[in-house]
């Protein structure tokens, strides 16, 4: 059971990007992208960020899209969730379920930063397209 941390609620996505180490910010989903992040109280993280323009696929039918359909969907989204640990200025996430299967059994380290009400994770050294950035990912409070 994970303590009370000031983590815990839904927040949700206000901008995500990635800075090379030339300092240029790259918006993997655009600049306009949305999503959640949820921490529970039991310990566990959900995370879904997406492109605000998905396509839609020809047929409504989840499992029913072209190969296109489905690259394009898979590339504007990403999803993981798992058990975290929360230590004040950095959270670990372990990622069981994941959009990317790389993930799944690996540990996603965040830097913690609490800025004017918003959440700032980030993550130095991360790879992006062939290339190394630190990625910066900002969150406010969801109110539904």
């Amino acid at each position: 059971m994970q303590k009370k941390t000031p983590l815990i609620g839904t927040w949700s996505l206000l901008e995500w990007y990635n800075e090379t180490e030339a300092g240029e910010r790259i918006y993997p989903l655009g600049s306009n992208a949305t999503g959640y992040i949820s921490y529970t109280q039991d310990g566990f993280v959900f995370v879904h960020m997406m492109s605000q323009n998905r396509a839609l696929f020809s047929v409504h039918d989840p499992f029913g899209g072209t190969i296109e359909e489905d690259s394009a969907a898979f590339k504007t989204q990403i999803t993981y969730a798992g058990p975290y640990e929360y230590y004040g200025d950095q959270v670990r996430h372990q990622v069981t379920q994941a959009s990317c299967p790389n993930w799944i059994g690996t540990e996603q380290v965040r830097q913690v930063e609490f800025l004017d009400q918003r959440l700032r994770l980030s993550a130095a050294g991360a790879s992006f397209q062939g290339q190394t950035v630190t990625a910066f990912v900002e969150w406010q409070r969801a109110i539904a």
